[in-house]
């Protein structure tokens, strides 16, 4: 499965990808708060095995973030589907990708998790310290919900995002409108 995006597409992990991920997770810089990854590509190759069956039951979702020339940027999970809420995390992208990036796959998740899968919200957790990423979900709009010695607890109304998702798009309008009258003289 693909998610197609202006500047970045999500497409579902592969055993093919298993180096990457394990590479992706090896990083101490990025994955200082995320829960710590032993094993090899072998065995990564078996979690996504494993994994791949509960995609099949539409229970979990794990991407690779991709560039429109098919370079890995990233990666993200869906997981730990409630109700009407869907949690997602393990979020990681290399240092060297766009600045977009990371909105941009945001916003994808969201639109998959709200529209395509048809949740009303979403959960998850930061550890606490992990200040940018904290700020940029609040950013977006995410409230915290509650706390515990490791994580904030965070919550996202499909109504809160339907408003940020417009945000971001008149931002991008008044951003290209901006470019093409400075090109256009």
């Amino acid at each position: 499965m693909i998610i197609y995006g202006k500047n970045i597409n999500m497409r579902t992990v592969t055993t093919e990808d298993a180096e990457f991920i394990y590479n992706m997770r090896q990083n101490q810089n990025k994955t200082k708060y995320l829960s710590k990854v032993t094993g090899t590509v072998e065995s990564q190759k078996e979690w996504i095995k494993n994994y791949k069956q509960r995609e099949e039951e539409k229970k979990e979702f794990y991407f690779v973030i991709e560039s429109k020339d098919e370079r890995g940027l990233g990666l993200v999970r869906m997981y730990d589907f409630q109700d009407n809420s869907f949690c997602w995390g393990s979020w990681l992208i290399k240092e060297d990708a766009p600045k977009s990036t990371a909105i941009e796959s945001a916003l994808q998740i969201y639109e998959f998790g709200f529209y395509s899968l048809g949740f009303e919200k979403s959960h998850f957790d930061v550890r606490k310290g992990n200040d940018k990423v904290i700020a940029f979900h609040q950013r977006f709009g995410a409230k915290i919900v509650d706390e515990d010695e490791l994580d904030y607890f965070f919550n996202f109304k499909k109504s809160d995002y339907e408003i940020t998702k417009e945000k971001y798009k008149r931002s991008e309008e008044r951003r290209v409108g901006k470019e093409c009258s400075f090109r256009c003289r």
